[in-house]
């Protein structure tokens, strides 16, 4: 199938948006959010290029992403993959290497995210030149679907818990869609030290002690469609010690 590079009116401004997508064992969700970020990037006209850093999936993840790029085109679909699971943080470094964006986008490969909302982020940004901007779920319009009971009362008690701690100044601490610009994202990451559950909450609070700006978007959390949350009892485990780490150093 041909390239459908070129296919869409670019808006010319300079400004390029990478998405840096973390995959591991999303061989059924990839094909689908690739094809919803390039409708959503198409139609809004901006220049946008799709990292895929893919952990050594052995359900055949890596495969379809090459398939995808043969579709979209080698400018559209970056392949960065690695040699097994190394973490979420390692993964953004691997993918900021990579990046040739000013801006660049972290979300879910898994549908959890939706990339309608992708516009609004980079509206919400250029309004008030924030240095980074979040989706929230716990503002506006914003929500969470297909998540019981017990996964509703562990997201909202460690948003509150932290708000309490930390004082962040932010609404959603461990959602992990988000717009940085890139230089601040490369700030960021080099002095976090969290991993897991706990990674997306230390980079707001150490965005707070640099002093950058941080906007936020309400969005519709969706519960992954395909394939196994990765949320158990021991990323809990690590969200409070990590907490209490950040409580103490910050």
């Amino acid at each position: 199938m041909a390239s459908r590079k070129g296919s869409q009116q670019s808006r010319g401004d300079g400004d390029k948006y990478s998405v840096l997508l973390p995959t591991y064992n999303e061989r059924e969700n990839l094909p689908l959010i690739v094809w919803l970020l390039v409708k959503y990037f198409g139609e809004s006209g901006y220049e946008y290029e799709i990292i895929v850093i893919d952990d050594g999936s052995p359900d055949g993840t890596l495969e379809v992403a090459e398939q995808l790029q043969k579709i979209y085109g080698e400018d559209k679909i970056l392949l960065r993959p690695r040699a097994k699971k190394l973490g979420l943080g390692t993964a953004y470094i691997h993918g900021i290497k990579h990046a040739r964006g000013n801006y660049v986008f972290i979300m879910d490969a898994d549908l959890s995210h939706h990339p309608k909302f992708i516009p609004e982020f980079i509206k919400k940004q250029r309004e008030g030149g924030y240095d980074l901007v979040s989706g929230t779920r716990y503002r506006g319009d914003g929500g969470v679907y297909g998540w019981d009971l017990r996964r509703k009362l562990i997201s909202r008690g460690a948003n509150y818990v932290t708000q309490v701690l930390l004082r962040p100044g932010a609404s959603d601490l461990t959602g992990s869609f988000r717009l940085y610009k890139k230089e601040v994202l490369e700030s960021l990451v080099e002095r976090c030290v969290s991993r897991g559950y706990v990674f997306q909450m230390e980079m707001i609070v150490r965005a707070r002690q640099l002093n950058y700006t941080i906007g936020e978007v309400p969005i519709s959390f969706v519960d992954r469609v395909y394939g196994e949350s990765k949320l158990g009892g021991n990323e809990i485990v690590s969200f409070l010690k990590g907490l209490l780490t950040l409580f103490a150093t910050t």
